[in-house]
């Protein structure tokens, strides 16, 4: 599993300077764990991200105070849909995990049964696969990453000029 990257925070720090760099790493690290997510033969990828989502939407939800509220909304609304997305397919893979070591332990005779719950399995996390991708390509379309930072900018009193882009 992937570790959450440590982020000191001074006792003295200001609680908006604080959740712009929480939120910053975090951000990062849900971005960052996507890579190869949709290989169903590492289940592990997907529990990375998993729970990245579920740490970024933690500090999201503690820090929610210092962001202007329709981003907020917005954006928490999408990282809580890739979340549940994300769920969608960890669970099968679990569960598949879990039968293909208890068919270890069972005599032949018995181990069809247990394949064809397999392959039931298989079906949904294939379905839940696509539910990943698709929310994936939302996330993206929708620039949620790019709109993190953005809030992370808020929270950290960063305006952008003219349109343009703020540097991270």
């Amino acid at each position: 599993m992937a570790k959450a990257r440590d982020i000191d925070v001074a006792p003295s720090e200001p609680f908006r300077q604080a959740a712009a760099r929480i939120v910053r790493v975090r951000a990062d690290e849900l971005a960052d764990s996507s890579d190869g997510v949709l290989d169903t033969r590492d289940i592990e990828r997907v529990h990375d991200m998993r729970v990245a989502s579920r740490r970024l939407r933690a500090v999201l939800e503690i820090f929610a105070p210092c962001f202007p509220q329709s981003e907020f909304k917005s954006v928490l609304r999408d990282v809580k849909g890739l979340a549940d997305a994300l769920g969608e397919r960890r669970d099968p893979d679990v569960h598949i995990a879990a039968l293909e070591d208890f068919s270890k332990a069972l005599l032949p005779a018995a181990r069809p049964g247990i394949a064809r719950l397999v392959e039931d399995l298989r079906e949904r996390q294939g379905r839940g696969n696509e539910a990943v991708a698709a929310a994936l390509d939302r996330a993206r379309g929708r620039g949620l990453h790019e709109r993190l930072l953005a809030l992370a900018d808020a929270a950290a009193g960063v305006e952008p000029r003219d349109g343009q882009e703020v540097p991270a």
